[in-house]
């Protein structure tokens, strides 16, 4: 579940570390929170592009109604995945962000 000091990590908390930024935003995507304002979305799209955040555990929908898929639902392999994390940040970075809630 998202709190408030995640939200804060999200809009810019700036004594925030590189790791506690992103956990916040998967938790975020964990918690399918793609219905928010822009800016929340555009940080979750670009984590998950980049490599650093996986899809959440069950899918969701944004605001406008766009199926977004689970980690599960992706091919391995491909942006979303638990693999692609894996390749892009090692698999000990995947695992962490796997068990973030």
């Amino acid at each position: 579940m998202i709190d408030l000091n995640d939200i804060e990590i999200i809009e810019g908390d700036t004594t925030a570390t590189t790791q506690q930024y992103y956990e916040a935003i998967q938790t975020a995507i964990n918690t399918g929170l793609w219905g928010l304002q822009g800016s929340y979305g555009r940080a979750m799209m670009a984590a998950i592009e980049e490599g650093y955040c996986m899809l959440g555990q069950n899918d969701t929908h944004d605001y406008w109604g766009n199926h977004i898929p689970s980690r599960d639902q992706v091919q391995a392999g491909t942006k979303g995945s638990f693999y692609f994390v894996a390749e892009q940040c090692g698999e000990g970075w995947a695992i962490h962000m796997s068990e973030v809630k």
